[in-house]
């Protein structure tokens, strides 16, 4: 199943909520959202891709962290990385193709910075880099793995639910591995197909001992990968690979965290209440808009930043007073699809006709 979008509606005031959970493999609720148009004519038959139905929306600029500097999803990676080589002398990453800065440039010039032995490659086989993550972690160091895609993620999946999940309560808190983080570029953009498109949150977000975090944009990227890296708990980190040079904001030069298992709330509203993580996050601040000017119909924004745990009680506010079943928006129960992806992908027209159904309950 693909990503999703959950819609309720309360009774209080009249007020109606619309809220979207992930729950599959194959898309995920923060989708990216790329559109693909044939563009034929006399003089030129190639295929072009458009952007069509998301733009990205910066944050507004921090103050409380000191001094800011222009970056991009990945570079603020890359700083966060950084930062924590040159604070704890224990801490190694390792993936495919990481030396060279890996195939997004998130790991770029950090091996020449702190050395082959904290920065290195590793064969191409994702259950041995999260086996040899668990093992780092275990002994005492810090272990941040990237699995080259999220799709990729899935021959590790026994060493990450059977392992690393469950390493402190096997060992009754006398081992664990909560000094590991995975990495891994997250979601569609525009032209992966099957095996580059999927955001596999779903099948992790029911296993416990695990963490869960996917960030919307530089500043949550940076502030909650260090925090995921500090965590005692095993944490995998997913980065919407769509955002690595689309999404630009003013980020902290200097290193700062985030609370995990904390949503923020983006956007006050009265009636509909729309939750989502991801890129979908700015797909939802545009149907927010467009149920305003359209429908009248006052929207609360809602980034559920950790997947797991998630934050009950921010969300959970939103079924008191439901007037309609929760409903969702969501890609179809298929394989990702390549040139049918303008159709699969849970856009802000598929959002915006939910809350229209919704509200006529």
């Amino acid at each position: 199943m693909a990503a999703a979008a959950r819609f309720f509606i309360r009774s209080a005031n009249s007020k109606l909520s619309f809220t979207g959970f992930g729950t599959g493999g194959h898309s995920g609720f923060g989708a990216a959202l790329l559109k693909l148009w044939p563009s034929c004519n006399s003089r030129n038959k190639t295929q072009r891709r458009h952007v069509a139905h998301f733009s990205f929306q910066p944050d507004p600029v921090p103050t409380q962290y000191g001094p800011t500097q222009k970056m991009n999803l990945f570079q603020s990676i890359t700083s966060a990385l950084d930062d924590t080589l040159a604070s704890d002398p224990t801490a190694v990453i390792f993936g495919e193709d990481v030396a060279f800065g890996g195939v997004f440039r998130c790991t770029v010039g950090l091996r020449d910075k702190y050395g082959k032995d904290r920065v290195f490659n590793t064969p191409l086989c994702e259950q041995g880099i999260v086996g040899f993550g668990i093992g780092v972690a275990v002994a005492g160091a810090t272990a941040i793995a990237e699995i080259q895609f999220a799709d990729y993620i899935f021959p590790a999946f026994d060493q990450i639910v059977n392992e690393a999940a469950k390493y402190r309560y096997r060992s009754g808190n006398m081992f664990d591995c909560g000094n590991l983080t995975i990495r891994a570029p997250w979601g569609c953009v525009g032209h992966g197909s099957l095996y580059h498109s999927q955001s596999p949150e779903a099948f992790f977000g029911h296993c416990a001992g695990l963490k869960v975090v996917i960030p919307r944009g530089p500043v949550q990227a940076k502030g909650l990968l260090l925090s995921c890296i500090a965590d005692k708990n095993p944490c995998i980190f997913f980065e919407p690979k769509i955002l690595y040079r689309a999404a630009v904001e003013q980020v902290p030069v200097e290193p700062y965290t985030l609370p995990l298992s904390q949503a923020e709330i983006l956007q006050e509203g009265s009636d509909v209440t729309l939750v989502a993580w991801g890129t979908q996050i700015h797909v939802m601040k545009e149907v927010a808009n467009m149920a305003q000017e359209k429908l009248g119909v006052s929207c609360e924004v809602i980034d559920l930043q950790t997947i797991l745990p998630w934050d009950i009680e921010t969300v959970c506010k939103c079924f008191l007073n439901l007037e309609a079943p929760i409903s969702r928006v969501c890609g179809y129960d298929t394989p990702f699809a390549h040139i049918f992806e303008p159709f699969y992908i849970p856009d802000k027209w598929k959002c915006f006709e939910g809350i229209k159904r919704m509200i006529n309950y």
